[in-house]
């Protein structure tokens, strides 16, 4: 047996290529930004206008248009799908560089609805199957394009006139738009015959399509980001609480004890009506913006909890993180794709969890199985107990905070292509099965673009049981463009001085971004860390791009919720 289960080998060549495409349309990119045609596109992108000169031919012929196209496409990684997808504009004479943007969008959002029709028909490829892990796996693809055609809908939804207020909304469900999308493909990776590369072929244009998105999300972002550009267009500072954050969810949120303000109680003694939490999760009203709370007295809860995508704000809170417990046991070894695997699983955005325990006790010899899956934005985790052996914690999309959570596991057990901060967290490593190494992290970032990461900031990293003999690593790099920092953390001395792993070989790309920051405790010399192109030495202001506010927006919703945060170093 491996030692450490993969679950897909990094393709290097591929990389490459994409790394030096990149930093050739990089470098025509910066040429670009100095003309007058990109900033008449920025200021038309954000205030909607229409480009004046795009009613006229230039005097070699080529239209201003075909030039605004062509700057916009060059930000891109698939240049060729982008100007495919914009070819209904090649007889208009005026542009407004929104109409650009949403088109993008629109034809994304049409080929990856003819891939999900694709998955749900009979016919073709999915005749024939008959083993239940790609049975799961075909299912999970068609739940996660739903999911991505949310979030490209969500995207097209939230209207130009704050352009610049929604940009990291924009960019965080595009990220996750693509997330889903890869998710469905890796989950393929033990199908028989050429499922996965048919599937994946299916995907070819619409994942394409939700790169270029999100590539010209963030090029428009970066440049709005100046300052001297902010006061020109003269933008309010968006200072907006989030909707769902009424007068009464607010006193609701501040008082002393949220288990008597709860909307319904569940719990085994026979004065609860409801004796499951999958019961009460049938009575949370759809799409509500007012917070909805379900107390659950102790105990343990054997289920497979689902807090589905149309289940907003609700709060689920317990009688502490380990008297109130929610426990499975689906795992990878007996036939459930890891996505599958997770004992709580939440989709629903706004959702928290407070002094509440998730576990999966399926045991290291079964590989890959999850406690807890979040693919909830604007999620939030505190004093949970967070309980597995291999693949514990997935973070898998959206934005996430852990506070003062216990996460406990072997191999890759957080890992996911969320934006997660975890802060005043204790992690413990276990002991693994014979032959294996621990591997705290393995995050998921697959495109330049995407805004993800895992922020680990004061939080404590000690051994459950003797790992004397046992090689225990910071993170390995699951993807090409893998992110993660430990900051202000205390690391015990069962960190190898090597730091880091590779995920296959004895390097990893030099696209990743691995870093620790002013770490404390035996572990955290990096005096001997692997030398790796990705692994930095970064200063104050870089470190304080992965806290709390910059990186997941936390001052709005995190406060929100009245749950304790540090917005910065």
């Amino acid at each position: 047996m491996s030692s450490l289960k993969a679950y897909g080998k990094l393709d290097e060549a591929e990389q490459a290529r994409l790394e030096a495409r990149r930093k050739t349309r990089k470098r025509i990119t910066i040429i670009s930004l100095s003309s007058i045609i990109l900033v008449a596109i920025v200021v038309g992108a954000v205030l909607g206008t229409t480009n004046s000169s795009g009613a006229k031919n230039s005097s070699d012929g080529v239209k201003p248009l075909a030039t605004s196209v062509k700057a916009i496409c060059d930000v891109t990684l698939y240049p060729g799908s982008c100007y495919s997808s914009l070819a209904p504009l090649s007889n208009s004479t005026e542009i407004q560089p929104t109409e650009v943007f949403k088109l993008v969008i629109k034809v994304a959002m049409n080929e990856l609805s003819n891939a999900a029709q694709y998955l749900s028909e009979p016919a073709g490829i999915l005749n024939g199957i008959n083993d239940n892990m790609t049975t799961v796996a075909l299912d999970n693809c068609r739940e996660l394009l739903s999911l991505a055609l949310d979030h490209l809908n969500d995207t097209l939804s939230s209207g130009s006139a704050s352009l610049l207020q929604v940009m990291d909304d924009l960019k965080t469900w595009l990220s996750s738009a693509g997330t889903y999308q890869q998710t469905c493909i890796d989950g393929l990776e033990n199908a028989n015959g050429t499922l996965k590369s048919d599937i994946a072929n299916h995907l070819k244009n619409s994942t394409e399509l939700t790169s270029n998105s999100l590539a010209i999300t963030t090029w428009l972002s970066d440049i709005l980001g100046s300052l001297k550009l902010r006061r020109l267009m003269s933008f309010p500072e968006d200072n907006e609480e989030p909707k769902w954050l009424h007068s009464k969810d607010r006193k609701l949120l501040q008082s002393s004890d949220l288990r008597k303000k709860a909307n319904i109680v569940v719990g085994k003694d026979a004065s609860c009506k409801y004796k499951s939490i999958s019961d009460a999760l049938k009575k949370v009203p759809k799409k509500s913006d007012k917070r909805f709370v379900i107390y659950v007295k102790k105990g343990v809860y054997y289920e497979n909890v689902l807090v589905d995508k149309d289940m907003w704000n609700v709060v689920m809170v317990g009688d502490g993180m380990t008297a109130t417990i929610v426990s499975g046991s689906l795992n990878f070894v007996d036939g459930t794709p890891t996505f599958a695997t997770a004992t709580f699983a939440v989709y629903g955005k706004g959702f928290v969890a407070q002094n509440m325990g998730f576990r999966n006790t399926a045991g290291a010899i079964k590989q890959q199985a999850v406690a807890l899956m979040s693919n909830s934005d604007l999620s939030i985790f505190y004093r949970c107990h967070i309980d597995a052996f291999q693949d514990t914690l997935y973070a898998h999309s959206n934005r996430q905070f852990y506070r003062e959570c216990n996460i406990f596991g072997t191999v890759d057990f957080i890992f996911g292509n969320s934006a997660v901060v975890l802060q005043k967290c204790n992690i413990f490593p276990k002991v693994p099965i014979k032959g294996q190494q621990n591997t705290i992290t393995a995050q998921g970032k697959f495109d330049p673009n995407q805004n993800t990461g895992i922020s680990i900031h004061d939080c404590t990293i000690s051994p459950y049981g003797d790992l004397s003999s046992i090689q225990t690593y910071l993170g390995r790099p699951w993807k090409n463009y893998s992110t993660t920092i430990y900051f202000r953390s205390n690391l015990g001395s069962l960190i190898n001085p090597n730091g880091w792993l590779p995920w296959v070989g004895t390097s990893a790309p030099s696209t990743i971004f691995y870093s620790e920051y002013q770490n404390s405790g035996p572990g955290s010399s990096t005096k001997n860390r692997v030398k790796w192109k990705g692994v930095k030495t970064i200063n104050v202001q870089v470190a304080n791009k992965f806290t709390v506010n910059p990186f997941i927006q936390g001052n709005k919703w995190i406060s929100a919720s009245c749950v304790p945060y540090q917005s910065g170093l």
